[in-house]
């Protein structure tokens, strides 16, 4: 829950109405039975923020899980504009976990993609995934 705060943190400092974040909640923590709660979707109230439930962790499939070690979560990405997803995710601008860790890596990539326009985001698990259109 402190990567998704600390999302919420950096978008705040970035107002860029053509950010949208899709943050992908999947079970990974023995307490991770169920999607999230209405108080755990609720420290996301950014409304360029759409949240997902991936109870079969699809995407974290996708991005390259293998077994319970290589669960992909806490995570996030900067992908450039344009950037398709065909059979792999393509390769992101920017990517890093966790999160709460990587806090100044994201915003510096916010920075210098956003006011050119050359952005577009994502992010994966627990925490952001996110795309500007």
């Amino acid at each position: 829950m402190q990567g998704a705060s600390a999302f919420q943190e950096i978008l705040k400092k970035h107002t860029d109405p053509r950010i949208h974040a899709f943050v992908i909640w999947e079970p990974v923590l023995f307490s991770d039975w169920a999607a999230p709660s209405t108080a755990a979707l609720r420290r996301l109230p950014d409304l360029r923020i759409q949240q997902y439930w991936d109870k079969s962790r699809l995407l974290s499939k996708a991005m390259g899980e293998k077994d319970d070690s290589s669960i992909v979560w806490d995570y996030v990405a900067v992908y450039a504009p344009g950037a398709v997803w065909q059979d792999a995710p393509p390769k992101p601008a920017y990517a890093d976990g966790p999160v709460v860790q990587v806090t100044s890596g994201l915003s510096d990539a916010l920075a210098r993609l956003t006011p050119s326009g050359r952005l577009r985001l994502a992010g994966v698990a627990l925490d952001p995934l996110i795309s500007r259109y």
